[in-house]
């Protein structure tokens, strides 16, 4: 075991965690854009970046290993500097039209510059405005509001073990998309929409959510009747009707259980006998 200091609360870990997992320990919060628990870090978001003392660069907290005797500062003067300069470079080729985006209220993004006071970029030129791909019939991916993160390419690819979608292009053309570019109904997504629920922005959204902001509804904890995987899910719901529905953090949810009538069918059958409906009405 080693011992880590995170702004002034020293905790013990094991030797070989990283400083992001020493924080959690310490019940610290770094926020994160790229981060998925449980896979290898991306470190490619940069927004966890955090000061050690007697270190001359800031270091991604995500993938950098803790040793014994660090002091490490989260919201040191530098590191806040770092990060609104990241967030403004995210603006840079971003279109912030969060009124009208489905993710508005729900977005890591908005939280982050809200939290860290940026309005928008100074980093001006030329911006790029791609086609949006409607092609998929569940959900919706929108490259002008892509940051990159690469959460719903590791989740495709590491976690689901599809490998889909994938990184396309460099530099502003970059994209997220199908080999080739064909419509997502050639491929072989199974459409269980575990890249929507890992994107952190607007980018992919369901195709659903404009029934509903976030603020609108309640959240129930609910396990899926429909296999033998028995998934927990979350219901979203609104003026007692199921809206949306999500998978806890780490649980992966097939397209029988976040998408098709049979599971809103069996959830209205469960709300008419009475099992759920005080839930609903709350």
């Amino acid at each position: 075991m080693i011992k880590v200091t995170i702004n002034g609360i020293t905790v013990e870990v094991e030797a070989g965690s990283t400083i992001l997992q020493a924080a959690e320990a310490a019940g610290v919060k770094i926020p994160t854009l790229c981060y998925i628990k449980g896979l290898f870090p991306e470190a490619s978001c940069r927004m966890c970046m955090v000061e050690i003392q007697g270190m001359p660069k800031l270091v991604t907290a995500c993938s950098f290993p803790a040793a014994d005797g660090n002091v490490v500062f989260t919201e040191s003067e530098r590191v806040v500097a770092a990060r609104k300069g990241i967030l403004e470079l995210l603006l840079s080729n971003h279109k912030t039209n969060c009124f009208a985006c489905r993710a508005n209220g729900e977005c890591k993004l908005q939280d982050l510059c809200f939290k860290y006071g940026v309005k928008e970029s100074s980093f001006e030129g030329e911006r790029v405005d791609k086609p949006i791909d409607d092609s998929n019939p569940y959900f919706t991916y929108d490259p002008n509001l892509c940051i990159m993160c690469h959460r719903c390419v590791n989740t495709c690819h590491k976690l689901v073990g599809v490998g889909a979608i994938d990184t396309t292009k460099r530099g502003f053309a970059a994209t997220i998309g199908t080999a080739f570019g064909i419509d997502w109904n050639n491929t072989n997504c199974e459409f269980c929409g575990n890249c929507v629920q890992a994107c952190p922005v607007g980018a992919l959204t369901y195709k659903r959510h404009d029934a509903y902001r976030i603020w609108e509804t309640t959240a129930q904890d609910f396990t899926c009747p429909l296999c033998p995987e028995h998934c927990e899910l979350e219901l979203l719901i609104k003026k007692g009707k199921v809206v949306d529905v999500r998978t806890k953090e780490g649980v992966i949810c097939c397209v029988r259980g976040r998408s098709i009538k049979e599971l809103t069918d069996m959830i209205s059958d469960l709300m008419t006998a009475n099992i759920i409906k005080r839930v609903a009405e709350d």
